[in-house]
């Protein structure tokens, strides 16, 4: 795997595991990602090892190379423990601006049914948007 390539699949899980819980031995992760053998924690570990993104210690403990986050979470926000896609904030936002002109569009005429039509279409993209990036990070 170049340092190029997007990870993903168990690989992904693997590093974001690594990246929630800080570092950690093959066993633990291991069981915190639930693969059933040792040698296929090993096997992810080397693709990320091999792509710069995690290191081991001499002691055998994994950890995520803390300059390589922001290439693999690209249009991810870390908040906390939790990683969200970015564009979750302006789905949220666009969701409250439409409830309040929705509200509005009963007492008023004009241009606010107009407005509340487009803002429901781009409500809906960006939480697709925001649902597709969701499964990428549990794939």
């Amino acid at each position: 795997m170049s340092s190029s390539q997007e990870i993903k699949g168990n690989t992904l899980r693997v590093y974001l595991y690594l990246l929630k819980h800080g570092p950690s031995e093959l066993r633990d992760i291991q069981h915190g990602v639930g693969f059933s053998t040792p040698s296929l924690v090993s096997y992810h570990l080397g693709k990320l090892s091999e792509a710069g993104l995690v290191t081991q210690n001499e002691y055998g403990v994994y950890s995520v190379i803390k300059e390589t986050c922001d290439r693999v979470l690209q249009g991810y926000a870390k908040v906390g423990p939790a990683i969200v896609p970015q564009i979750f904030y302006f789905a949220f936002l666009f969701t409250i601006l439409i409830a309040f002109f929705s509200y509005a569009a009963l007492y008023m005429s004009g241009f606010t049914p107009f407005l509340v039509a487009v803002g429901i279409a781009m409500v809906v993209v960006f939480w697709y948007e925001t649902y597709r990036l969701f499964r990428k990070l549990s794939t």
